[in-house]
């Protein structure tokens, strides 16, 4: 049974944050909400959302992480999650906390700084369109 498991690698930018075999659910967020995986699901791509990602190994429970936005693969029977950033190791409660006081706020000032890129862009468009035009 257990070749019918799945096998989840989570990456972080510098570093492998965790490997597990024998995952029989995963549990995921995107901005259109919640959904599951389980080992014979069809092949997927989804962008994360901050969240707490679940999963479950055989005979061990589930295990809750705080992750970053990211990506996850599924190909066959493997998981590859990239995120930003990950933190496991604490209760439930402050993980949760975690991700709303840090990941979320990064994504707000993230927000900031592209809502300032584009007011540049749309200047230089304008400001090249007036000197196409003289």
């Amino acid at each position: 049974m257990t070749s019918e498991l799945m096998h989840l690698k989570i990456l972080l930018p510098s570093q492998v944050f965790a490997e597990k075999t024998r995952v029989s659910s995963i549990v995921a967020d995107t901005r259109e909400g919640s959904f599951a995986l389980l080992p014979h699901r069809l092949d997927c791509v989804a962008a994360l959302v901050p969240s707490i990602l679940i999963y479950e190994i055989e005979g061990q429970g589930k295990i809750y992480l705080a992750v970053d936005e990211g990506v996850l693969v599924k190909t066959g029977l493997d998981v590859t999650i990239s995120v930003r950033d990950a933190v496991g190791g604490a209760d439930l409660g402050k993980l949760q906390e975690l991700v709303e006081k840090d990941f979320l706020v990064l994504n707000d000032q993230e927000l900031k700084v592209r809502e300032i890129s584009a007011k540049l862009e749309s200047n230089l468009i304008r400001r090249l369109a007036e000197f196409h035009h003289e």
